[in-house]
C-alpha cells in the first residue's frame, strides 16, 4: 500500500530538514561537492551520518560515498583539504580534514565476500545504489545527493528510523555470513540508538552465532567497547545473550544466569549485574555530567561477580555463599579481557576494581580502624573514585531501609578517607624514609634487603600514619636487628 499523503508529506520534512541540518552544520560538504562537481563526479553524504543527521546527533565525522576513483579523489581534494591521508586507500578511501572536520570519501563499493574470513574482496561499484545494497543495516542504506539534494532510499531506512526497527537491506543470513561482525554491531546499535532488532535478524544472529569467530579479537573488542559506551547497554548486552552470542564473546556473562531453586533462594547474579551495570552508569553521569563514558568502570561494574558461578556453595538450612568471588572473578575478568585483545592499563584497572569491590563490606558500621581505611585508599590508589561508583552501585537490594544504611555507611567510610586524606595526603602514601636514607642508615649497598625494608616502613606508615623521623628510625633499627643484620650505631 503506497503512503498516504500526510506520511509521505512527514517523510519529506524530515527529508528537508535533515539536509538543511547538514548544510547549516558542516558548509565544508558545500565546497567539496562543488570540487567534485567541476571534475565531472558523483557526491553523495552516506550511511552514518545520514541515519545521524535525521536522528538529530550528527558528529564533525562525515562519511561520502563518490564515483571518482582513489586516484581521481586524490587529485580533487589535494590543495583544498588541510590534510589527506591514504591509510584505507587499498579499499577505495581517502581521509581528508577541513576546518576541524573529518571525512572519509570512498569510491562506490560492490565488496564480494569469500565468508571464511571477515576482509571483502574489494570491487568497485558504478552506482550509488550498488554501494547501498552492501550495507549493513537499512538505517544505514541511505544516500543524498549533495549536488541534487536528492534522498537516496532504497531499502526503507527512512521509515525504519521512524520505527526505531534494525533491519538489513538483504536477508539477514546473507548479511550476516559476508561479515559476522554485523551480529554484535546490531548489538551496539540497540546499544546506543535504542533500536529494536527486526524477528529475522534476531533469528539469523541466534542460528549463525558461533560465526564471531571468524571475526579476530580486535575487531570484536572494538565493537563491544562501543556497545559498552552506549547510552544503554544493557539492551545490547540482552540481545548477545539472547542470541548466544554472549557466549562466543563473552561467556562468563551469561554464565551468571544461575538456576534458582526453592530451596535455595538469591539474587540471580546475572540481573544483578546488569542493574549493577545501570545504577554505575547513572552515578558516572551524576557525579561527573560533562565526563565522557567510562569502560574501564562499565567493564568492571558488568564483570564484578563473574566469579560467584565457580564459588558458589549451598548450606545447611537453605543458604548461599560466594567465598573469595572477588578473588577469583579478578582472575577470570583478566583472562577474558586480555583474550579479547583490551589494553594492559584497561586489564589491569578492571582486573583490580573486581577484586577490591567486596572488601568494603568488611567496613561493618564503622568498626574498620584507621589503618584499614588507609589500605583500602591505597589500595585503589588513582581507581578510587571508581571504586566508590562501583560499590555503591552494587548495591540492588529492593529493601529500602537496607539499601538506606548501606549508603549512609559508605558516606561514612567516604567522610573518613576524607578526613585522613586531609591530614596525611593519602594519595602520595610513602614510608617516611626513602631508599638512600635506609641505605645510610643501616649501611646496605643497593639490593633486595633495601626494598625488603622500604616495604616494612611502607606497612608501618599504613598502620600508624605518619611517624616522627626519630620514631621511624628507630622502628627501622629493630627491624635490622630482627632480621639478623649488623645495624650501625
Amino acid at each position: 500500500m503506497p503512503d498516504s499523503s500526510p506520511n509521505r508529506n512527514a517523510k519529506r520534512s524530515v527529508q528537508r530538514n535533515a539536509v538543511a541540518e547538514l548544510m547549516r552544520i558542516s558548509p565544508i560538504a558545500d565546497e567539496l561537492t562543488t570540487l567534485f562537481s567541476r571534475a565531472g563526479h558523483e557526491l553523495f553524504l552516506v550511511g552514518g551520518s545520514v541515519r545521524d543527521a535525521l536522528l538529530g546527533r550528527l558528529s564533525d565525522d562525515l562519511d561520502f560515498t563518490t564515483s571518482a576513483l582513489p586516484e581521481e579523489i586524490l587529485k580533487v581534494v589535494r590543495g583544498w583539504a588541510d590534510a589527506v591521508w591514504e591509510t584505507g586507500i587499498e579499499f577505495g578511501t581517502v581521509g581528508v580534514t577541513k576546518g576541524g572536520t573529518q571525512l572519509e570519501i570512498t569510491t562506490f563499493r560492490a565488496d564480494t565476500y569469500d565468508r571464511v574470513g571477515r576482509n571483502p574482496d574489494v570491487v568497485f561499484g558504478d552506482s550509488v545504489d550498488g554501494d547501498l545494497k552492501r550495507r549493513d543495516f537499512t538505517v544505514n542504506a541511505m544516500a543524498i545527493d549533495l549536488a541534487t539534494k536528492r534522498f537516496v532510499d532504497p531499502h526503507g531506512g527512512m521509515d525504519a528510523i521512524g520505527e526505531r526497527l534494525l533491519d538489513t537491506p538483504a536477508a539477514p543470513e546473507e548479511s550476516f555470513a559476508d561479515d559476522p561482525l554485523r551480529m554484535l554491531r546490531a548489538a551496539r546499535f540497540v546499544s546506543q540508538l535504542n533500536f529494536v532488532p527486526a524477528r529475522r535478524v534476531v533469528t539469523a544472529m541466534t542460528d549463525m552465532s558461533a560465526q564471531i569467530a571468524r571475526i579476530t579479537a580486535e575487531r570484536v573488542q572494538a565493537e563491544l567497547s562501543k556497545l559498552l559506551l552506549g547510552a544503554n547497554p544493557r539492551l545490547g548486552i540482552e540481545l548477545m545473550v539472547h542470541t548466544e552470542l554472549a557466549e562466543h564473546i563473552l561467556p562468563e556473562v551469561p554464565g551468571m544466569r544461575l538456576a534458582i531453586d526453592e530451596h535455595h533462594q538469591h539474587k540471580d547474579v546475572y540481573e544483578h549485574s546488569l542493574t549493577v551495570l545501570d545504577q554505575a552508569i547513572d552515578l558516572e553521569s551524576r557525579h561527573e555530567p560533562t565526563s565522557e563514558p567510562d569502560l574501564v568502570l562499565r567493564l568492571a561494574a558488568l564483570l564484578h561477580d563473574i566469579g560467584k558461578p565457580a564459588t558458589r556453595r549451598f548450606t545447611k538450612g537453605g543458604g548461599v555463599t560466594f567465598h573469595h568471588h572477588e578473588v577469583v572473578g579478578a582472575k577470570m575478568a583478566r583472562k577474558r579481557l586480555r583474550a579479547l585483545r583490551y589494553p594492559k592499563d584497561v586489564i589491569n584497572d578492571v582486573s583490580q576494581l573486581v577484586f577490591l569491590h567486596l572488601r568494603f563490606h568488611g567496613y561493618g558500621k564503622g568498626e574498620w580502624t584507621d589503618s584499614a581505611v588507609r589500605r583500602y585508599v591505597t589500595d585503589a590508589g588513582e581507581l578510587l573514585p571508581r571504586l566508590h561508583k562501583l560499590v555503591r552501585a552494587d548495591c540492588t537490594t529492593r529493601n529500602r531501609r537496607k539499601a538506606a544504611a548501606l549508603q549512609r555507611t559508605y558516606d561514612d567510610l567516604e567522610t573518613r578517607i576524607q578526613r585522613i586524606a586531609a591530614d596525611e595526603d593519602l594519595a602520595k602514601v610513602r614510608p617516611d624514609l626513602d631508599g638512600n636514607e635506609i641505605m645510610r642508615l643501616l649501611d646496605l649497598p643497593p639490593g633486595p634487603m633495601v626494598g625488603k625494608a622500604w616495604r616494612f616502613l611502607k606497612e608501618l606508615r599504613l598502620d600508624k600514619g605518619p611517624l616522627e623521623h626519630e620514631e621511624a628510625v628507630a622502628a627501622l633499627r629493630e627491624w635490622a636487628r630482627e632480621q639478623g643484620l649488623s645495624v650501625p650505631d
